[in-house]
């Protein structure tokens, strides 16, 4: 299925949003998430189905300044 992930095009087989961030890699308690604009609570990322065509914005704290 293609989906927009941070702004960039992809091709995933993930169908959930928890399983997207498996298969891209992302790891972390410290994530966050959106759906089409609407944040998505880690709690809430198993049940979380994805459709053809959706944004997803993951967000990460990272160090430096």
């Amino acid at each position: 299925m293609k989906l927009t992930v941070n702004g960039e095009s992809h091709e995933v087989a993930a169908g959930t949003l928890a399983a997207l961030l498996a298969e891209l890699d992302y790891e972390g308690g410290w994530l966050a998430t959106a759906l089409n604009g609407e944040v998505v609570p880690a709690r809430e990322r198993d049940g979380c189905v994805l459709a053809e065509g959706d944004r997803i914005e993951i967000l990460a704290p990272m160090k430096g300044g």
